[in-house]
């Protein structure tokens, strides 16, 4: 339920505005509430007051999008429908009939074409109109284009194996390209919570570096949605979202899940309120889900999301999208470095477990193995336990957090009598496994893994 009303909320951000579009004809099937007041207000200047009657009218259910703009525009729209992938096209200059210039960046839904038009600000306006009039190209891609390539480049400099330096060079040159108040890298760990282990900030700002957040803190959702739109930017979590009208004829709510106005949920408005960050970027970093080059069932690649860049800002900001488009990109390259960090860091940790397993085995074999829990490198540089025990020759050898000798005894005895004819066993509940001195064990000791190393002797 939380998902649906993420995807198909039926809001938007107010800092630009939604039409959406049956893709063969592009009658116009959802618009948010305020597309007339943003295609045209906008583009009035301060001494026209009386707005564009043609732009009122076009903004219904049922009227042709392309009324809506000029003819070069029109074109620009008609061209982008015609490709397979339509998201290569973004951002697509567009100029409203008014005057006014938008990046209109589209994507594909079930029932039609999203087109999010966001107001093009400041010196970029001509060389939008300039570049989009002849090839249909935002001008403002290409100087962030050079941008992302030249941040890229630094990025791949930084020396391998250092996962962390790397960490610390993204979000030095993800602050440089869009100017936020904080930077920071969030790293998923294996049982989901988060991490932030790099950041870059204002100077009189609290540091989140090194402070752990629950998993819940980002919920299954919200790490779905990341998945499907890798770049997220909330521009002012206390401005009122404005609701998108549809036509009757759809069976539910607009998918918005691609758009990037979708409007944030409540909820995490307010937390971002709470957080003093009014406004927020943030980009999914992808890497291969099994740590190597290896292809799943489905024939291509598992991916998973390793982590977030995450900007905050303690006041209103929109980054245009060809600038977000070149964090993309760099979020892209990051993402393979950091993937090749762990393929480094998996194939050294296979080599010091064979490393260990050999000296361990040596150990075993040896007459008294007792070096296993009493040398270094020991099992518990193998295994990842809270404690390890040896029983050997009825007496008890133990390392970390284990149970006393006794219980050791009691759970050999019952593993001989009713395991006997076992090498061993591992359980996450001695409880469930049946042991019945469990509960004596306390909170400290739940799970084991016993290996039986002579007829009478155990390893735990």
């Amino acid at each position: 339920a939380y998902l649906s009303r993420m995807q198909r909320g039926g809001k938007i951000q107010p800092f630009g505005c939604m039409l959406a579009v049956e893709e063969s004809t592009f009658r116009i099937i959802a618009y948010s509430e305020n597309a007339a007041e943003i295609l045209d207000a906008a583009g009035q200047s301060e001494s026209q007051s009386v707005p564009d009657v043609e732009i009122e009218a076009g903004v219904r259910i049922g009227s042709d999008v392309r009324r809506l703009f000029t003819p070069w525009s029109a074109q620009n729209l008609e061209r982008a429908a015609m490709t397979r992938e339509i998201s290569l096209a973004n951002p697509i200059a567009v100029e409203s009939k008014s005057g006014k210039p938008f990046y209109a960046i589209v994507h594909r839904i079930d029932v039609g074409i999203v087109i999010d038009l966001e107001p093009v600000r400041g010196g970029e306006a001509a060389a939008l109109v300039a570049w989009g009039g002849a090839e249909g190209v935002a001008g403002g891609a290409v100087p962030s284009q050079r941008l992302a390539v030249r941040a890229t480049s630094r990025l791949q400099a930084v020396p391998n194996g250092d996962i962390g330096l790397l960490c610390d060079a993204v979000v030095e040159e993800v602050r440089e390209l869009t100017g936020y108040d904080r930077v920071m890298v969030y790293k998923f760990h294996e049982d989901e919570h988060g991490e932030v282990v790099a950041e870059i900030r204002r100077s009189d700002l609290e540091p989140y570096l090194g402070l752990h957040y629950p998993a819940t803190d980002i919920p299954q959702a919200s790490r779905f949605l990341f998945m499907q739109n890798r770049v997220r930017m909330i521009c002012d979590c206390r401005a009122n979202p404005v609701r998108v009208i549809q036509a009757e004829e759809l069976k539910q709510p607009l998918c918005l899940v691609g758009s990037t106005l979708r409007a944030p949920h409540g909820c995490h408005a307010q937390y971002m309120a709470n957080m003093g960050s009014i406004a927020s970027l943030v980009m999914a970093v992808i890497v291969n889900g099994n740590g190597n080059d290896e292809e799943g069932s489905s024939g291509r690649s598992a991916v998973k999301l390793w982590g977030l860049v995450v900007c905050h800002h303690t006041s209103p900001r929109a980054v245009p999208f060809p600038l977000r488009s070149a964090c993309e990109f760099l979020m892209q390259t990051f993402g393979l470095q950091i993937n090749m960090e762990m393929q480094l860091a998996a194939q050294l940790t296979e080599n010091n477990i064979l490393r260990t397993q050999t000296l361990l085995c040596d150990m075993l074999l040896r007459d008294a193995p007792i070096g296993i829990v009493t040398q270094s490198p020991s099992i518990m540089d193998l295994v990842k336990c809270d404690g390890a025990a040896l029983y050997y020759g009825g007496k008890f050898w133990l390392l970390g957090v284990t149970p006393t000798g006794a219980q050791i005894k009691d759970i050999a005895d019952w593993l001989l009598e009713y395991h006997g004819d076992s090498t061993g066993l591992s359980t996450d509940s001695l409880a469930d496994a049946g042991y019945p001195g469990a509960a004596s064990l306390g909170d400290a000791v739940c799970g084991m893994a016993a290996a039986r190393i002579t007829s009478k002797d155990f390893l735990f």
